[in-house]
């Protein structure tokens, strides 16, 4: 597999500035590469020299009809929801915000990742304990 290259300062500093400086939004690396999350939800990052966005399926068919958007395929299969900015979008900050802001805002209406999982298994932890009990209580 060819090795992947690192996303330009230049453009992680485009990215930066476009990404909302709204309560509840996160950066950290997603494969090495400068991503913005919302409730554990990646809605927008750099790969290589792109940026690629997470949209609903509206803003997807909006936004690929420019020139220079595609699908989000890193390794050859689309990651689903993800579309790259075209260059065009990308050398004008407002309207990048703003195809950036549309991903932050879809994130926002998906569950929240981590939350449900932490709670299912402290419930079926719960479950299991309690049927145990019964189960010790019943051959006495």
């Amino acid at each position: 597999m060819k090795a992947w290259k690192k996303t330009s300062p230049e453009l992680v500093a485009v990215f930066d500035k476009a990404v909302p400086k709204s309560p509840g939004v996160t950066r950290r690396p997603m494969f090495g590469y400068a991503s913005a999350f919302v409730n554990g939800n990646m809605f927008a990052g750099t790969f290589q020299d792109t940026i690629v966005v997470r949209l609903t399926e509206t803003d997807r068919g909006a936004l690929l009809k420019v020139k220079g958007a595609a699908p989000f395929e890193p390794m050859g299969h689309p990651m689903k929801e993800y579309v790259v900015v075209p260059a065009s979008i990308v050398a004008k900050p407002t309207e990048l915000g703003a195809w950036i802001e549309r991903g932050h805002g879809y994130a926002r209406t998906l569950p929240v990742k981590g939350a449900t999982k932490k709670t299912t298994v402290k419930k079926t932890a719960a479950v299991k304990r309690t049927a145990a009990k019964k189960s010790t209580r019943a051959t006495r």
